[in-house]
């Protein structure tokens, strides 16, 4: 192979996948991940690279927070690799570190792209010489390291620019080559190449010129000036541009039969024209012709969809050309997904490109008895004409064979349900003017030369196509919304498809609803999926049976799972295993197509391959292990959550009273914790709904209703508030259920918070009430403060104020007790709005003061914002504008940046609402607009209230009276159905519009008269 030299030592290769061997024998590099970390270093060519850089290179945008610990890692795992005999704790020879980079010194001419480079520029030397001959040989050598698409099997923004950059560097090279060529007066050994290269690269004018050159000194001028027309067109329809002036002028000369451009003249020969064409050679003896094989199996005659991939693929493998090698497509997805089917479709295609026939071979790959590469091309031997009594027996005299009679043949081979490499590349074709196409459920990343395409399931539309063609359009049309269901039931999956519309179109009295209910319970959705000799159940057994013990595990627990999807972390967790081994099995099943990875370090099922992994996890796992590990997911999600609220929530004493069973994630900056809870929100709900399902005692239970009270932090993004709603009723349900009276008050209390978001006020404080006895009775404290402080705020939302001071007091006596500052700034801050309401500013705003300070000396962020908060509600009362707006702006910042969506609307409103008292309107319905927006985001029918309620009073001041009156009449409507007093207000104020405006509200007793600010949240 070109990337490996028979010399010993280290050899390296990027000019393809990325390889290296030792003493001829190839090194495993490990992970995508792994080898990109190593194609960036030999690429580097012994410079430095900094860490910032490696991560920046393979990762992007997209690093996790623990890249440089996984970045040291492979770099250790390289290091063990290249220098395998290195003793432990000596300095590595090879992959150094430098000035805290890395660098990897090559041994000289170790990398194929240097030798590439070398190559090239002694072609040049020897062009530059005179000896033509010489720098053909040398370009052709160069070329030949090529073994495929360069840096194939790394991933990240490098190895696509670095990849980029040497397929460009490829081409031009091979430019240089046919002009060498054409200076030999080769054109006739070059046309059928170059006709190739130019419908590869077809706005490639180099390419164009030379072929009209080829072509003219052939005495085709006809064609030469017929490539120029096809060039133009393409130009203009592509580009809009004309073409450039070296083509245009060798139109021009061809058309004047310019006597320059004939061939140069050989020793022994003489220049050939467009007047003088080649003398014909003698006459040979013909070669016996053999045999066309068509082993093709019948295309169906319903096949749906895969248009572009279909035309990727007939573009891709119709393209021939020498340096480019035999085109290779290797077609990769879940079983059932149509590799067989898109394959042999695309190969009917391509019959009349191939005119000397196709070879078919079902390699068996996931069988119990895989085809063996031997059989397989004794079969294609024999196809092509061969005795079977001269067919050598070993398999390297058989492949040897088998490309010589493919040579100067143009023969597409298609290998079907391939295992690996090893089976496949013994019977590729070798010369140029054949083609291949494979189809494996693994990822032949390891395949010389392929062009890989992983296949996905179809797009909802073509699976209704493919539904409607098996089953009768006109019975699929008239019940098109049940059809959607039944293929989406499918998960898009073609083969699952086809079968649910085969069993339709066999049962006449059947309708397309009624496959509904049938595919909707997913403990029998499988068995529902069979016909006939076709079974999805029986496509993925073949799949999963090929796994490791350690995959087949892994590949069992995962489903455990019920989100939608699964952390690097949390596998780690639910297969009890560390990071990096986690990783590799994980990828390994991605590569084996039985997972998906929808962005780096995260990883789901197809829905089908899900029902399939737990009905194997219920046949292999004991319900104990089931338990645990469901059990160590729910560890890791709640030891997760506990950092992240000890983060946002600096000095609550919520996180150390946890009940954590597990360990989990950390995290560095707010922002980071609450952009990992809304990342993994569905899975954090699933996991809970999982738990309270099956919950028996409190012991169970109450990691769950532990993690919702952590979960706090998203409750305040308001990105989740009806997954929230469910789940605490979940819990709720399982604790009264079971008699969990700590699991009870947890979810009480976030039920609480849920309603009071929804001013739900009555139900909120009867669930506060409880949680506060509940607490008292078991002297539990983990929200005892918090739920004293809710109560406080939910009395005082209902203008209950004396009340809910006498709340805050006794939350500031435990707070005192139990040594809490935050928890007392908190009741400071939050008490101050009581304070106003009862006609108390000054007290209002010393107790919002204190609040600030205190949490300002402790250094919180998120305390100290809405601190900040509380002060600016009252400084804006009484009248200290610019100190308001100043408050507000700053917390406003802190909870934009921290995703937390519910401080945002309500900050916007108090904003807003200063504006409106300092009479600068423009600003206040900017920021009132604002809140608007972010309330209707998250489905916060209190803050839109409250958010038309500001905007209706600036554009008032503003004279919109039209626009001013519909806003607070929709917030009428509002509070209204939500028994806010503030729709009494809103009464009130619309009353007061002048009388040819008319405000469509109708009288309703106990409408309060007055008109203070109905701001209340």
């Amino acid at each position: 192979m070109a990337g490996q030299s028979g010399e010993g030592g280290l050899r390296f290769a990027v000019l393809g996948p990325v390889r290296a061997w030792h003493d001829g024998q190839e090194l495993d590099l490990g992970t995508p991940l792994q080898r990109s970390i190593l194609g960036m270093l030999l690429l580097r060519e012994g410079h430095a690279v900094t860490p910032q850089e490696m991560i920046d290179a393979v990762w992007g945008e997209e690093a996790p927070p623990r890249a440089l610990g996984a970045l040291r890692t492979y770099v250790s795992r390289l290091r063990t690799v290249l220098e395998p005999g290195r003793p432990a704790r000596s300095r590595p020879e090879l992959l150094t570190s430098i000035g805290g980079g890395y660098a990897l010194r090559l041994p000289e001419d170790s990398l194929d792209l240097t030798r590439f480079e070398r190559l090239v520029a002694l072609a040049e030397k020897a062009r530059k010489a005179g000896r033509l001959a010489e720098a053909a040989r040398e370009l052709r050598e160069a070329l030949d390291l090529f073994e495929g698409e360069p840096l194939a099997g790394t991933v990240g923004p490098y190895a696509e620019h670095q990849r980029d950059r040497l397929i460009e560097r490829r081409i031009s090279v091979i430019e240089t080559l046919m002009d060498v060529d054409l200076e030999l007066g080769e054109h006739a050994k070059i046309v059928s190449e170059l006709i190739a290269l130019t419908a590869e690269h077809p706005l490639r004018e180099r390419l164009r010129a030379q072929l009209m050159l080829a072509y003219y000194r052939c005495g085709r001028q006809g064609d030469a000036l017929n490539v120029f027309t096809e060039t133009r067109e393409a130009l203009i329809d592509e580009l809009g541009i004309e073409p450039g002036p070296e083509l245009t002028s060798l139109h021009q000369r061809i058309l004047a039969a310019d006597p320059t451009l004939a061939a140069p003249v050989r020793p022994g020969a003489e220049a050939v024209t467009a007047e003088e064409p080649p003398a014909a050679e003698d006459d040979q003896p013909a070669a016996p012709e053999l045999p066309r094989p068509a082993q093709l199996p019948a295309a169906v005659n319903d096949f749906t969809g895969r248009k572009e991939v279909a035309i990727r693929l007939r573009t891709m493998l119709s393209a021939q050309s020498a340096a480019e090698g035999v085109p290779v497509a290797a077609i990769s997805g879940i079983g059932g997904v149509g590799k067989t089917t898109l394959a042999v479709h695309v190969a009917h295609l391509l019959t009349d490109v191939f005119p000397d026939g196709q070879l078919y071979a079902d390699l068996r790959g996931y069988s119990d008895e895989p085809t063996a590469p031997e059989s397989a091309l004794g079969g294609f031997l024999r196809a092509l004409g061969i005795p079977p009594d001269v067919i050598p027996d070993g398999l390297a005299e058989r492949s040897a064979l088998y490309r010589s009679i493919l040579a100067e043949r143009r023969i597409l081979v298609l290998l079907d349900n391939a295992r690996d490499a090893g089976q496949v590349s013994p019977l590729l074709p070798g010369s140029p003017g054949c083609a291949a196409i494979v189809t494996s459920r693994g990822k032949l990343a390891d395949l010389p030369g392929a062009r890989l395409i992983d296949l996905d399931v179809m797009e909802p539309d073509e699976a209704l196509q493919l539904f409607s063609a098996v089953a009768g359009a006109e019975r699929v049309s008239a019940e098109h919304g049940a059809a959607m269901d039944v293929v989406a039931a499918c998960g898009f999956l073609p083969l699952a498809v086809r079968i649910v519309a085969a069993r339709l179109a066999a049962r006449p009295s059947w309708t397309v609803a009624s496959l509904v209910p049938r595919l909707a319970d997913e403990q029998r959705r499988l068995d529902e999926l069979r016909v006939g000799n076709l079974a999805v159940e029986a496509t993925f057994a073949l799949g999963y049976g090929q796994l490791t013990p350690v995959q087949a595990r892994a590949f069992r627990l995962l489903s455990l799972s019920n989100g939608p999807h699964i952390s690097a972390g949390a596998a780690a967790a639910v297969l009890a295993s560390d990071a990096l081994e986690t990783e590799e099995v994980l990828e390994s099943l991605v590569d084996a197509s039985l997972l998906e990875a929808p962005a780096p370090g995260r990883y789901r099922f197809h829905d089908l391959l899900k029902l399939f992994a737990r009905r194997e996890l219920e046949r292999t796992e004991r319900p104990e292990d089931r338990s645990l590990a469901l059990r160590r997911l729910l560890g890791f999600y709640l030891a997760s959550a506990q950092s992240a609220h000890a983060l946002a929530y600096e000095g609550s004493m919520i996180s150390a009273n946890l009940v954590v069973i597990g360990t989990g994630r950390t995290f560095s900056t707010v922002d980071e914790a609450v952009a990992w809870l809304i990342a993994e929100g569905d899975s954090l709900f699933a996991t809970i709904h999982q738990t309270a399902a099956c919950a028996r005692t409190e012991e169970d239970l109450l990691p769950a209703a532990d993690l919702l009270v952590a979960m706090e932090p998203l409750l305040e993004s308001g990105t989740h508030t009806r997954e929230f709603d469910q789940s605490t009723r979940a819990v709720l349900a399982a604790a009264l259920k079971n008699g969990d009276q700590g699991s009870e008050l947890r979810a009480r209390y976030v039920l609480g918070r849920v309603l009071f978001a929804a001013n739900r006020l009555k139900e909120a404080e009867e669930h506060f009430r409880v949680v506060h006895e509940l607490s008292v009775a078991r002297k539990e404290k983990i929200v005892t403060g918090e739920v004293l402080n809710a109560l406080a705020v939910v009395v005082g939302r209902q203008r209950r104020h004396t009340e809910a001071l006498a709340f805050f007091d006794e939350a500031m006596r435990f707070y005192r007790d139990n040594d809490v500052p935050a928890g007392e700034a908190l009741v400071l801050s939050y008490s101050a709005r009581d304070h106003l309401g009862l006609g108390r500013p000054d007290d209002a705003i010393a107790a919002a003061e204190k609040g600030l300070a205190i949490f300002t000396e402790m250094g919180s962020g998120a305390g100290t914002a809405r601190a900040r908060y509380h002060l600016g509600i009252v400084l804006s009362r009484v009248g200290r504008l610019t100190e308001a707006v100043h408050h507000h702006a700053e917390c406003l910042a802190f909870f934009r940046a921290s995703k937390q969506r519910v401080w945002e609307q309500r900050v916007c409103s108090r904003l807003a609402e200063t504006f409106i008292a300092a009479e600068r309107y423009p600003e206040a319905v900017r920021h009132a607009e604002e809140a608007l927006v972010v309330s209707r985001d998250i489905g916060h029918p209190y803050g839109e209230a409250l958010s038309l309620t500001v905007l209706g009073k600036a554009l008032r001041g503003l004279g919109n009276i039209p626009r001013s009156r519909d806003c607070l009449r929709r917030a009428f409507e509002i509070f209204t159905r939500l028994g806010a007093p503030e729709a009494g207000d809103l009464k009130a104020m619309l009353d007061s519009f002048p009388p040819d405006v008319p405000t469509d509200v109708p009288d309703k007793p106990g409408f309060r008269s007055g008109a203070d600010s109905v701001v209340e949240s």
